[in-house]
């Protein structure tokens, strides 16, 4: 019940689970989550990081401006949380899935999605999302024999959720 995609290359992962969650809704599937859309802006910049709140039409800005010099994290954790918030709320509302930007940084220390990646666990709700290849031993060090791989094509992903739902 619990599905992951771990492709190479900046974005790939956000665009695979955009493309899934457009489909499901095309489908009229209910969903709860989040997918992330990188807004490019000019070369000196890095990308703007925003969550798409998929039970509603909340979009909410989770990077932060840090100066071009910048090398640190960008993730605004308050927007982070804030996401978090609207995604929990709509796991009373039944969905048929959730969908999780990632498992990263926030998610290895035990804040962002994880309590909603759990708590839809808890619920039978099946969870798909993507990680990081640096990132995957992390994850499978939560997620346990749970975690299956769903490859980094459009037709794995929507094989394994075909499979849960």
């Amino acid at each position: 019940m619990l599905g992951y995609i771990s492709a190479e290359g900046r974005g790939t992962g956000d665009r695979l689970l955009t493309c899934v969650a457009q489909h499901l809704r095309a489908q009229n599937v209910p969903l709860a989550g989040a997918i992330q859309i990188n807004r490019e802006t000019d070369p000196a910049r890095k990308c703007d990081m925003d969550l798409h709140i998929l039970s509603g039409q909340d979009v909410i800005r989770i990077s932060q401006n840090l100066g071009v010099l910048s090398r640190g994290c960008r993730l605004d954790p308050a927007g982070l949380e804030q996401a978090v918030g609207l995604v929990a709320k709509a796991l009373d509302h039944a969905p048929a899935l959730l969908i999780a930007n990632k498992y990263g940084k926030q998610e290895i220390d035990g804040r962002g999605f994880r309590p909603v990646i759990a708590e839809a666990l808890s619920r039978d709700i099946p969870v798909i999302l993507s990680v990081n290849p640096n990132n995957v031993a992390a994850f499978l060090q939560f997620a346990g024999a749970l975690a299956e791989p769903v490859g980094d094509t459009l037709d794995g992903a929507l094989d394994w959720v075909a499979r849960q739902i």
